[in-house]
């Protein structure tokens, strides 16, 4: 009986954990491929489209504002899920206000909410991994971390796919009502939700303590900077090599339904296939050991990419080469997500892994910029040898500080 009572409260745990991950991944894309498609059909410029790149500014700067969330408690509901109801409440009134706007009469207008969602977006990322951190017990973090992607991977499923076809059939405006619709079911998990053990309360000391010891207390454990430099690093080439994929791809003969169909819909499904196992394989042998394994792995998929450039165009080729790629790349996320949240100080939470997980962005939203002229000036065959390469640093300080182990040991 105890047993039955100790799974059904493991399957709780991850059943919210998921919900939360798809309520995180759900706006991400409201701001981005679906309303880049609803302002091209309503007329608006492709320089002003283009624009809409900056929207994403949020994601990386979050961690400016993530120590308030630490340092205050709202009077209601707890640290976590009181910020976390406050931003979904807002966030579904500024969905069903863009809902109910019109890109062709005020662009403008329409901007300034898509940023509104996006930094409130942003916010809900900062308490929800906090919650995820809090929430769960150590050794569940790498499972834990493999139901929170798979919602968040599910959530931007919705909104990139079911979003897009709903538009075509019940136009952007309704599509926007229904997704207001689903982060309603979102608030009702967070309601119902139970509230995190809080390690530290909300204190009232000086305001400029709050963004300092955060960090203070982060750099003061042995090895902080390599731990940082090991998190900007250990999806560097992989972050650099998917960033041109597309691209890629073109240059070899594959036309956008083959990309469409081959690289996009069929390759989600061995990405969520690569984001349980690798929460069954964290389970198994704890994250340290398989950030060493999943690293590799990342290592050979995008050397993948050199094989199919000799291949040339086949549609075999390209499906066995983007299934690899992205269970690789789900297996390590899975393990990389655990091991940040393995890091932080859980008296700073929030603010610590809002740090942490902006670092490791970086990769994808800054250093990946200028790989088209690296793949221009050396050619495919060497830029993807270049991006295979770039991981071995990453590994290399992984092996010298395996002491990490004793920090991951608890969340097998």
């Amino acid at each position: 009986m105890k047993s039955i009572a100790t799974v059904t409260a493991a399957l709780t745990r991850h059943g919210i954990t998921f919900l939360m991950g798809l309520a995180a991944g759900l706006p991400l894309l409201l701001t981005v491929s679906l309303l880049q498609a609803w302002m091209v059909d309503a007329g608006i410029s492709l320089e002003a489209v283009g624009m809409l790149a900056l929207l994403g500014v949020p994601y990386t700067l979050k961690f400016l504002w993530a120590p308030l969330l630490d340092r205050y408690e709202l009077p209601i509901l707890g640290r976590r899920r009181g910020w976390l109801a406050l931003v979904q409440i807002l966030l579904i009134a500024l969905i069903v206000a863009l809902a109910l706007s019109d890109p062709a009469l005020a662009p403008g207008w329409v901007a300034l909410l898509a940023l509104g969602i996006s930094f409130l977006s942003a916010s809900q990322d900062i308490v929800i991994d906090a919650y995820r951190r809090e929430h769960l017990p150590e050794r569940e973090l790498g499972v834990g971390s493999s139901f929170y992607t798979y919602g968040y991977r599910i959530g931007m499923l919705l909104v990139s796919g079911g979003g897009m076809l709903m538009a075509d059939a019940i136009g952007f405006g309704n599509t926007y009502l229904v997704m207001a619709a689903i982060m309603a079911g979102c608030l009702v998990v967070t309601l119902l939700a139970p509230e995190p053990h809080s390690h530290r309360p909300a204190e009232r000391g000086r305001l400029r303590d709050t963004f300092i010891q955060p960090i203070s207390n982060f750099l003061q454990r042995p090895g902080a900077w390599w731990l940082l430099l090991f998190i900007l690093l250990y999806k560097l080439g992989d972050s650099v090599a998917s960033n041109l994929t597309i691209p890629f791809y073109k240059a070899i003969g594959f036309s956008n339904a083959e990309i469409g169909a081959t690289a996009k819909i069929f390759g989600f499904w061995p990405l969520l296939g690569g984001i349980f196992i690798g929460g069954l394989i964290i389970l198994r042998l704890g994250i340290y050991r398989s950030l060493w394994w999943f690293g590799l792995l990342q290592m050979v998929s995008t050397a993948g990419f050199i094989w199919l450039n000799h291949v040339g165009h086949s549609i075999p080729a390209l499906a066995a080469v983007v299934s690899f790629e992205n269970a690789a790349a789900g297996m390590g996320t899975a393990a990389f997500l655990a091991f940040m949240a393995a890091l932080t100080d859980k008296r700073f939470t929030a603010a610590q892994y809002a740090l942490l997980s902006s670092i490791m962005g970086l990769p994808r939203a800054v250093i990946s910029a200028p790989g088209g002229i690296l793949a221009e000036a050396v050619g495919w065959d060497l830029f993807f040898l270049i991006c295979t390469l770039v991981a071995i640093p990453g590994l290399a300080i992984l092996w010298y500080f395996r002491q990490w182990r004793d920090i991951t040991d608890g969340a097998r």
